[in-house]
């Protein structure tokens, strides 16, 4: 059986090491060859943009465009509808890779066979 990772990470910058965290964990699980889908949420929404990974620092981190970027090599990314109409985002404003989908996407996600969900 396959197994499937979802990470939900509601940190950005307002708490830099649980977002690290998150996004640390997701790469690492697609750097070893598990299905991983990270959703962006709350203050994470942000990174969906361009250029706004960059701007984020944490000592002694991996540095959030690299991670970012290997997760959408080999994984999904997913901005959550309603925090990104907080925000003012639209799908033509996102990295490429990332899509903007809602909570019966997320649900549909984590109630799958072999799935394990955390949240940061």
């Amino acid at each position: 059986m396959s197994k499937k990772l979802v990470i939900k990470v509601t940190a950005g910058a307002d708490a830099p090491e649980r977002c690290s965290q998150a996004f640390t964990v997701a790469a690492v699980a697609v750097a070893s060859g598990v299905e991983v889908s990270l959703w962006l949420t709350g203050e994470s929404s942000w990174f969906a943009l361009p250029g706004r990974a960059a701007e984020f620092e944490l000592p002694h981190a991996a540095p959030l465009p690299e991670l970012l970027e290997g997760i959408l090599a080999a994984g999904t990314v997913t901005l959550c509808t309603q925090c990104a109409a907080r925000r003012g985002i639209e799908q033509a404003d996102v990295v490429a890779g990332v899509r903007i989908a809602g909570a019966q996407v997320f649900v549909s996600e984590i109630m799958g066979d072999g799935v394990q969900a955390l949240v940061y």
